[in-house]
């Protein structure tokens, strides 16, 4: 844990941070409100908001992902509603799967899920069932041989194996079946049957992936960033683009600078505290001097998958309607299509367009990361017309944009990889704050994000926040409450020599 003599004082100097996402944005304006002089540094040259930012094409704008503002701590509504007022629309969830032309409502019902199916496969995927019941494999090692055998192979090849490969890169057989265990606790057949013939169950509480109402902005959850970069800087603070970290400087256990590269040259950027939401193994690789070779090695060892967003224009009013699907057909590489109209009416230029935002999940060392943005688009517009939700004629224009460090990946190595950082910095760089998804190497939603950025401002205030202790729901953690190794849950490999050999057939 972090010393709690780091920060005692509140700060005489400027307060330097790294990022002008939803946490550097939030930890910013709660230091602002406090007085204190800030500095946020962001790589994009034009747009805040950070992996929650809108982008604006020829007039239609469109996410990174989407993102649903909805929160069990009332501190982040709080601040959305100061932040958006009465502009915030209430929203009805709607998503779906498409497999094999069909689409099937999310979350699953079974009713529904096997009208869609039709007579035959129904009867299949029952008789898969029954048979995984009554012969269950001996040995269950993998998220294949997890769902396999609480739901049968049929069912597991129509709703998990595509879509979890397309966005992990990792193929089923090799993924822990803790991971399944976890991520899919509490959805069983029976759980299903029970829901379609509205019998009780046990309590459950919400979980937030599956709530059905939330806010969003007119104009993307981007305005919401846009609109407290400007207050903060009515307020005093510095918000400058383009700038990428590319060195902090660092000597008597405290960091006394960070160097940036721009349009113009480098920057050097003095501060008392600092705030870094950056991923956490560039700011390591970007110590100067060097961190030690273990600590090198530690940050070297954390992985991310990236992602590509390819917006596709339509000249139709009307596509489907669905904020978004999740695309488990084998034969396309898109994982999820975004219907940002659906979203809000306000993200398209002319209600009698439409635009969808398809996801491709990938590394950036991947083929797919390095095509030109003429090939991306041309993938996804045949892509789309092969799942026979457009023709070619009524695809006008497309955009990409490529987000790297998208989603960091939790792999059997990546707690011990965190753990050593954070024992390094609590040491030698005593005036530095983590806070948000890359900078902390957690896979979280963007209200948890802002209350680490909260808790991170408010030590530099003073405080005695363990910003580490912020739970999945964004709810802070008291002392002698476990402290959670995760937050949303990304699957973990099976290391090869803990699989069974194949079977035969």
């Amino acid at each position: 844990m972090r010393s709690e003599a780091a920060f005692t004082t509140r700060p005489a100097g400027e307060v330097v941070i790294i990022g002008a996402g939803p946490c550097g944005l939030t930890a910013a304006y709660e230091l602002c409100k406090a007085g204190v002089r800030v500095l946020v540094l962001e790589q994009d040259p034009k747009t805040v908001g950070g992996l929650s930012r809108t982008v604006e094409y020829k007039g239609f704008r469109f996410d990174i992902g989407g993102h649903r503002f909805f929160s069990k701590n009332p501190q982040i509504e709080e601040l959305w509603t100061e932040i958006g007022g009465d502009r915030m629309l209430r929203r009805e969830r709607k998503s779906r799967i498409f497999y094999r032309g069909l689409l099937f409502k999310y979350p699953l019902e079974i009713i529904d899920s096997l009208k869609n199916l039709g007579a035959m496969e129904s009867i299949a995927c029952i008789g898969s069932y029954l048979r995984s019941r009554l012969a269950p494999a001996r040995e269950v090692k993998t998220f294949e041989d997890w769902v396999v055998r609480a739901f049968g192979r049929r069912l597991y090849e129509i709703f998990f194996k595509t879509y979890t490969e397309k966005v992990w890169g990792i193929p089923c057989n090799t993924i822990s079946a803790d991971w399944a265990a976890q991520r899919i606790r509490g959805l069983s057949v029976s759980a299903l049957i029970r829901a379609a013939l509205r019998w009780p169950g046990k309590d459950q509480p919400i979980i937030k992936t599956l709530i059905g109402n939330f806010r969003y902005p007119p104009h993307g959850p981007g305005e919401i960033w846009e609109i407290l970069a400007a207050r903060i800087q009515s307020m005093g603070a510095r918000n400058l683009m383009g700038e990428r970290v590319v060195t902090l400087e660092r000597s008597n256990n405290r960091i006394r600078a960070v160097i940036t590269e721009n349009r113009s040259g480098t920057s050097r950027h003095p501060g008392d505290f600092f705030l870094s939401t950056m991923p956490m193994r560039d700011l390591i690789l970007a110590m100067d001097p060097p961190a030690p070779p273990e600590i090198v090695e530690a940050a070297s060892g954390l992985r991310y998958r990236d992602f590509i967003t390819v917006a596709l224009i339509l000249d139709r009013a009307e596509v489907f309607p669905d904020q978004w699907i999740y695309v488990h057909d084998p034969d396309v590489k898109v994982g999820r299509i975004q219907n940002f109209k659906n979203w809000s009416p306000d993200m398209v230029a002319d209600p009698r367009f439409t635009v969808l935002g398809l996801e491709y999940f990938c590394f950036d060392s991947s083929t797919m990361w390095h095509e030109s943005d003429e090939n991306l688009i041309a993938m996804a517009r045949d892509e789309l017309v092969h799942l026979g939700l457009a023709d070619y004629k009524s695809i006008v224009d497309g955009a990409v944009v490529r987000q790297p460090a998208a989603y960091p990946i939790y792999d059997n190595h990546y707690q011990d990889s965190v753990r050593t950082i954070r024992r390094f910095l609590e040491c030698e760089a005593v005036n530095l704050q983590l806070a948000g998804r890359n900078g902390m190497h957690k896979y979280n939603n963007q209200d948890h994000a802002m209350l680490t950025g909260m808790m991170a401002a408010r030590n530099i205030l003073g405080g005695n926040y363990d910003q580490w202790r912020v739970n999945s729901d964004a709810l802070y953690l008291e002392e002698g409450e476990p402290e959670e190794t995760g937050l949303r849950l990304t699957p973990i490999s099976v290391a090869p020599d803990e699989l069974a050999p194949p079977k035969a057939g």
